[in-house]
């Protein structure tokens, strides 16, 4: 089954536009990323699937539901992580998710005191106590207390420390592997490419490519670093090109034994070749303003 399906989404905000004509296919069971920079449409895809706000036009179904008329019946097993949390002044973070556990009618105690420890949030202080930091690690355990059939995940580490966010993926790894379907939004690209299988890129409301992680990663192009002595005026292929003292790193889509007779025309003290990451990849995208072919 597929978890979350969109034929020809659209949301706008009266002339503005929010998503166009947005197609997505997630499958149970996988890890999905969504990547996009702020503004891109990644917050307004998630609240129109979760019927938090009205499409314009096109179709949808999250669990094999249809986002408007069983709406109810998928935020009952959706755990929901928004970029940005707020909660009730004046309640303790323990009565907050035990509220968050009522509304869906379901005793959450033994998995909320599991999450409590590993994310080491105080339950005892009030919310309008907590940094951001730890408002997010209340949301986190609201959101996945009922261990939900899908997590959907807003720019889910904002906030978080090293160490914290290195759990919190942990702890998600840990539901995907028991069959929960994740959906990654986020314009972070090392998390996506460390916890994704395949991924979306969004831009300006409108997917511009979707394939595997790796799928994406794949270029013709390369990373090079080099130090010493050397000249490369008029070589094609060089993107990205950075230099210091002795030194350049550049994305090279071009001849590569015409940049190797390049350097050995100076004296290189080193060279490394590697495959670009995600985020290159991501720029390549945006940069050349078109859709994946």
């Amino acid at each position: 089954m597929q978890a979350i399906v969109t034929r020809d989404l659209t949301k706008f905000y009266g002339k503005a536009r929010g998503i166009t004509n947005l197609n997505l296919s997630v499958e149970e069971g996988e890890c999905f990323g969504f990547i996009g920079p702020n503004g891109a449409g990644k917050s307004t895809t998630i609240r129109t699937l979760l019927g938090l706000i009205k499409k314009t036009s096109g179709e949808a179904k999250v669990l094999g539901r249809d986002i408007e008329k069983e709406k109810t019946a998928i935020l009952q097993e959706v755990g929901y992580l928004p970029a940005e949390a707020v909660f009730y002044s004046g309640m303790k973070v323990r009565d907050i998710i035990k509220l968050s556990a009522d509304l869906r009618k379901k005793d959450c105690s033994a998995e909320a005191r599991v999450l409590c420890d590993r994310l080491q949030l105080d339950v005892t202080r009030k919310v309008e106590e907590l940094s951001f930091g730890n408002r997010k690690k209340v949301a986190i355990v609201c959101a996945l207390q009922s261990n939900p059939s899908l997590l959907i995940l807003d720019e889910p580490t904002g906030g978080l420390d090293p160490l914290m966010q290195k759990e919190f993926f942990d702890i998600v790894r840990e539901r995907n592997k028991k069959g929960t379907t994740v959906f990654l939004s986020s314009h972070i690209l090392s998390e996506v490419q460390q916890n994704c299988g395949r991924a979306a890129i969004i831009r300006e409301g409108e997917v511009i490519a979707c394939d595997s992680v790796e799928a994406l990663a794949k270029t013709n192009a390369k990373r090079i670093s080099v130090s010493g002595s050397f000249d490369l005026t008029g070589l094609t292929g060089i993107k990205d090109l950075k230099t210091g003292e002795q030194t350049a790193s550049f994305l090279y889509n071009g001849d590569m034994s015409a940049l190797l007779k390049r350097l050995a025309e100076g004296n290189v003290q080193d060279l490394g070749v590697s495959e670009p990451n995600l985020e290159e990849i991501f720029l390549h995208f945006y940069e050349k303003g078109g859709k994946q072919a």
